[in-house]
């Protein structure tokens, strides 16, 4: 069976909302700024960048038209971030180009940043913090279509895939189990979305495999409202699985509280058929680049679960208005 490595600590920021590697990958030899003359008093009324150089401008491509696209996709939802590009730069590496930015809030209280990235030669991609990103003015639209073909999980909510926000979470991740209550206010305030949850077991950990399994095979013969039962049997019952008794009796419990029998699911849950499955699930994962649970993506976009739910109900709602579809 094919596992992914899952890693518990922190919010993949990276992804889904960029900012952050931004300002920790831009502390160092970026064009030098003067700093922002703003309003005097207590409470600035906005913020006055100061003026870029022309002479830090010397790439050809990629153009400021799709850098600020690129920024709006994935800031655009926080409607107090504003940026300047300060420049666009030739690199030693021929098609490489490195975009530095200056990213504030619009009162002028928050201290400038200086961010930058470094645009590939397909002019597709960026570097920043030792990953590479999607670049352009859709940078969710490829992943958006891979989840729209292969996310088949069980879901709830509407069949259409117009607004389709995928779970993928371990049953054994604490984080997970943290996000549930995030997860379930959106079942309710999104019932036009298709939510999916995509089952990741964590690697080397046989009883993650084993709850994976069971998953699966509770949602073949019990339908989604029997699986999300026993997902929240399990989630409950997480401190179960510290043994091998422990994790068989959290099991079998969950799946009794699902409707179903145990030995029934036991015996699906080691037959060739579940274990391909599981393995397309880890797959459509590693795909897109997911290392770590949970995390949710909303049309392409990559969130993670335990994001403020204030903030994520405002990415979701932000994201399917860029996509033109109706979210609520």
């Amino acid at each position: 069976m094919i596992r992914l490595s899952i890693r518990f600590a922190g919010a993949m920021a990276l992804a889904a909302l960029f900012l952050p590697v931004l300002q920790a990958s831009a502390q160092q030899d970026v064009p030098a700024a003067p700093a922002a003359q703003a309003p005097s008093g207590p409470a600035p009324a906005t913020l006055v960048f100061p003026k870029p150089d022309p002479a830090n401008f010397t790439a050809a491509s990629p153009s400021q038209e799709t850098i600020n696209a690129f920024l709006k996709a994935n800031w655009g939802y926080d409607e107090n971030r504003v940026w300047e590009i300060w420049a666009i730069q030739k690199t030693e590496v021929d098609g490489i180009s490195r975009v530095v930015l200056l990213v504030g809030d619009k009162t002028g209280k928050q201290k400038l940043v200086p961010s930058q990235f470094y645009v590939l030669p397909d002019g597709k991609h960026i570097f920043a913090d030792d990953e590479i990103l999607p670049f352009g003015a859709n940078p969710f639209a490829e992943a958006r279509v891979i989840v729209q073909q292969r996310a088949n999980g069980p879901y709830r909510g509407s069949a259409s895939k117009d607004l389709e926000i995928v779970e993928f979470a371990s049953f054994l991740c604490p984080h997970c189990k943290e996000a549930q209550p995030n997860m379930e206010k959106l079942v309710a305030d999104f019932p036009k979305a298709r939510i999916v949850f995509q089952n990741i077991p964590m690697l080397m950990n046989p009883a993650s495999a084993s709850a994976a399994a069971y998953g699966y095979c509770v949602s073949k013969q019990g339908g989604s409202d029997s699986f999300f039962t026993y997902v929240a049997a399990v989630f409950d019952g997480q401190a179960g699985f510290s043994s091998e008794d422990g994790t068989t009796l959290t099991l079998n419990s969950a799946v009794t509280k699902a409707g179903l029998d145990p030995a029934t699911i036991a015996a699906c849950a080691k037959t060739p058929a579940t274990h391909a499955a599981i393995d397309d699930m880890v797959k459509l994962a590693q795909d897109l680049k997911i290392n770590q649970t949970p995390t949710l993506v909303i049309n392409g976009r990559p969130v993670p679960a335990t994001f403020p739910y204030d903030t994520l109900k405002q990415i979701i709602l932000y994201q399917a208005k860029m996509d033109g579809v109706t979210a609520q």
